[in-house]
């Protein structure tokens, strides 16, 4: 990218492009939030420690929520399903959660990431802090304010989730385990959609 920053990470020699200047900008943003967690950090901080205007962060990532995603490889981008979600009838929610639940944590590759976060955050309160401020600033508490559900509501509906995903996919727990979508989206939607009406 001509007239690009110069990333503080980079070499002597040749000017580091595009892709080095992206990984240089999640190298420092993933120390940031483990150091500061979600709240604590912003745009402006991220770019000054990779040594970067902030409006290259914002080029490539367009926000802090943008950053975070992909620099703890979070594998669904909250700027993306949740409108789709909310766009929805309000009597389809409890059943268009629990088949996006599916289908993320069906995704081995994308579970991974989901598994190593939670594993952290049980174990590290630093962990912990930063998923909890992320989840509840980008998910929940945008959820409910756009859906006007209160926040208990919307975290028992996740809670119920997150147990579902992990009987069926960490422990493998029969016949969790190998029930269809369909089976699930039968039994738990109407418990979601209570939460959610």
């Amino acid at each position: 990218m001509t007239g690009a920053p110069r990333a503080r990470t980079a070499g002597r020699g040749r000017r580091p492009g595009p892709t080095e200047t992206r990984e240089a900008i999640l190298a420092e943003a993933r120390e940031m939030f483990a150091d500061k967690g979600y709240d604590g950090t912003s745009l402006r901080a991220i770019a000054r420690a990779a040594g970067v205007d902030p409006a290259l962060v914002h080029h490539f990532f367009g926000t802090k929520e943008g950053v975070f995603v992909e620099a703890m490889r979070f594998p669904v981008d909250p700027s993306v399903v949740l409108p789709q979600l909310l766009s929805l009838p309000r009597e389809r929610l409890g059943e268009a959660i629990v088949r996006t639940f599916l289908q993320v944590w069906g995704d081995a590759d994308r579970r991974a990431p989901l598994l190593a976060m939670l594993r952290s955050a049980m174990t590290n309160e630093r962990a912990a802090a930063m998923m909890r401020e992320f989840v509840t600033s980008a998910l929940l508490g945008r959820a409910g304010a756009a859906g006007d559900v209160p926040h208990l509501n919307i975290q028992a509906a996740v809670g119920q989730m997150i147990g579902v995903m992990i009987l069926r996919y960490v422990l493998r727990v029969e016949p969790m385990a190998s029930a269809s979508e369909d089976e699930l989206v039968a039994l738990v939607a109407p418990t979601l959609q209570r939460y959610l009406d």
